[in-house]
């Protein structure tokens, strides 16, 4: 091949290379799909569920009561609720969630939570930059209540979209 045939395929193809990077960059650093394990989640999210996963959500915002996330505990992908931030005293009393010794509405559906103070994980309050995390199927979920609170650092980012089953897309609340 001559130089001018070459230089023109190089040429053809590097629309097709940028596209490449731009979507490997785009699936690296801010969002990127994740699948539900299990039925922890249930009845928001089931088994199988395809999410997607906001990376740059937290680096630009809080992490904010009742967000949905993914959790990277020992390599292994969690998707759980958050429901205690820093600073706050949690517990679980008839049902009810408390934070700080008041009542605190929770706006989606979950399974019964049965009875559970935060100090019988070892703590009066969340420390800075830890969480406390459920899955919405309380009587199904490894979760903050066995594994402890969670750092900031191992939350990976936010679910805000369920993308498959494409008869269940939707917005994840």
């Amino acid at each position: 091949m001559n130089r001018k045939k070459v230089l023109k395929v190089v040429k053809s193809l590097i629309p097709y290379v940028i596209i490449v990077i731009v979507v490997v960059l785009i699936r690296t650093f801010i969002i990127t799909p994740a699948m539900v394990d299990g039925s922890s989640m249930e009845p928001t999210l089931s088994n199988n569920n395809v999410v997607l996963l906001n990376k740059l959500d937290y680096k630009l915002n809080d992490i904010s009561r009742f967000d949905v996330v993914v959790v990277n505990l020992e390599n292994e992908k969690l998707i759980k609720r958050v429901i205690g931030l820093p600073g706050e005293h949690i517990e679980f009393k008839n049902n009810t969630l408390y934070v700080d010794g008041f009542v605190v509405e929770e706006n989606f559906s979950h399974a019964k939570t049965h009875d559970f103070k935060l100090e019988s994980i070892g703590y009066l309050t969340i420390p800075g930059d830890k969480y406390f995390v459920v899955g919405d199927n309380r009587n199904d979920s490894v979760d903050s209540r066995m594994i402890g609170l969670i750092d900031k650092e191992d939350i990976l980012g936010s679910v805000s979209y369920r993308i498959f089953p494409l008869n269940k897309i939707n917005k994840v609340k």
